[in-house]
Order: structure tokens, then C-alpha cells, then sequence
């Protein structure tokens, strides 16, 4: 699209007045109407695909196919309350905390803070908890849960500080991590048991949700408005970026620890 649209040259600003509200609840009102229609459209083909499979071959009691609905009308409350929450509140939250943190020209406070809420947003982050679940199911409780996301959260968290680190220095660019990243992330798959090489990949893109790309991603465009001679658009979004590759990295040595330590086991 950069390609063909022919911009050569863009810049971003993102006030810090503008995410001042003029009430508690403004934003969210505003928000609800927006969130119910996305969710609604992004749920009706869900609804269609199931009520010709009921017709055809499910065939579902009465009883049961109640049940169902009423789980998918709690799914809808839940996405519309969550994605509110998260687009109403946690883009400014994060905006403010990144300002904030930026302005005590302090560059170590910046780096400490993005790693603790790296660290601490994974925790949030709906779709790990549903992956942990379903790893810990198909592996018979061999990989738990808490482990898989810990070394999540301590990946995550590695992301953010050196995304805060490519905003604080300006001559250090995005592919200065991605590229030797992703061929970190490519040469550990020829080493890593294919069971950790596939729960690796999927974990960047579950990583890398909604909790994680309104809150951080707000976070370090609060940071870069603060910071002299940062651009918001051009230093502040790549981070998400960031957060997809550290866990491809992170898992697949934690499956790299688990490979060796079954190698013990197996000689004692």
C-alpha cells in the first residue's frame, strides 16, 4: 500500500489534552453503541454458519440449542463490556502513563516501566488464558499452564523495553530487531520440538490481542509524544510488531529447557 499510495513523508501528533475527558462514563457511553455493532457483525456469521448446521445436521433439542443461545448472548455481553472497557479506558489510561513516564526525563523509568506492564498485561489478555488451557488439555498437564504464560508475560515485557528503547534513541530502527529476530526465531525451529515450535507461533498472534494492542500500543505513543524528537507515527507504532515476535522466541526456548530436562530424566 506504501508502495503504490506514493507518500514519501508523514508525521503524527497526539496532544496531551486530547485524552482528557469531560466525564467518567463520557467515553464509555459513546463507545457501547460502537463496540455492540462491531461485535454483532463480527458474531452474525458465527450465528449463520451454526443455524444451517443445526438444520442440516446438528439437529439439536430444544433444550440444548436454548443453551447454546443463551451462551452466545453472555458471549456478546462479555465482548461488548470488555472491548468497551478496553477502548474507553485503557487507550487513555495507557496514553497518560506513557506521558507521564516520559516527561521525568528519566530513560530508565521509561525501559523499567514498559517491561512491568509488559509483563503485566499477558495477565489480562483473554485469548493466553483460552491457549494455556488448551495446551495444558492436549499435553495431559506435562506443559502447565502458569508456565506457558509466565515466560509469555516475561517475553511481552522484553518487547515493550526494547520497543521504549528504539523510541528513546532515534537512530535504532524497527528492523534492527525484527530481522534478526524472526531469524532467531526461524534457525531455534529446526532445534525445537515441533510441539514447542507450533504453541511458540500461535502464541505471538494470541500475545499480541486486544488488551495488548490498545493499552501498549497507547502506551508508547504517550511515551513518544513526551520524548523530544520523537515522532508518534513514525516511532510509536511497531511495538505490537514487537510483542507477535518475542514469544516465538521465549517458548521455543522454554521447549528447548523442557527437551533437555527430558534428556536427564532419561539418563537417570
Amino acid at each position: 500500500m506504501s508502495l503504490f499510495s506514493g507518500i514519501k513523508s508523514l508525521t503524527g501528533s497526539l496532544p496531551y489534552h486530547s485524552v482528557n475527558t469531560n466525564g467518567i462514563l463520557a467515553s464509555f457511553i459513546h463507545e457501547i453503541p460502537v463496540i455492540s455493532m462491531e461485535v454483532i457483525m463480527a458474531m452474525i456469521p458465527l450465528l449463520f454458519l451454526f443455524f444451517i448446521f443445526q438444520i442440516i445436521f446438528f439437529k439439536l433439542s430444544k433444550k440444548q440449542l436454548y443453551k447454546i443461545l443463551k451462551g452466545l448472548l453472555y458471549t456478546f455481553i462479555g465482548f461488548v463490556l470488555f472491548l468497551t472497557g478496553v477502548n474507553a479506558g485503557f487507550m487513555e489510561a495507557g496514553s497518560a502513563i506513557g506521558h507521564a513516564a516520559a516527561s521525568l526525563d528519566k530513560d530508565w523509568i521509561v525501559i523499567a516501566i514498559g517491561f512491568v506492564l509488559g509483563f503485566a498485561v499477558i495477565f489480562a489478555e483473554p485469548a493466553v488464558y483460552v491457549l494455556n488451557e488448551q495446551i495444558e488439555e492436549v499435553t495431559s498437564g506435562h506443559i502447565k499452564k502458569k508456565v506457558i504464560l509466565y515466560t509469555l508475560s516475561i517475553g511481552v515485557a522484553i518487547a515493550v523495553s526494547l520497543s521504549m528503547i528504539r523510541i528513546l534513541i532515534p537512530s535504532i530502527k524497527l528492523w534492527h530487531f525484527l530481522v534478526p529476530g524472526y531469524l532467531l526465531a526461524i534457525a531455534l525451529s529446526y532445534f525445537t520440538p515441533k510441539l514447542f515450535v507450533g504453541i511458540a507461533f500461535d502464541s505471538g498472534g494470541v500475545a499480541s490481542g486486544p488488551m495488548t494492542a490498545t493499552f501498549i500500543l497507547a502506551f508508547a505513543q504517550g511515551v513518544a509524544e513526551a520524548i523530544e524528537g520523537a515522532d508518534v507515527l513514525m516511532d510509536a507504532f511497531g511495538v505490537i510488531a514487537m510483542v507477535a515476535l518475542t514469544p516465538l522466541i521465549a517458548i521455543q526456548i522454554l521447549g528447548l529447557i523442557y527437551e533437555r530436562k527430558a534428556g536427564k530424566k532419561e539418563l537417570n
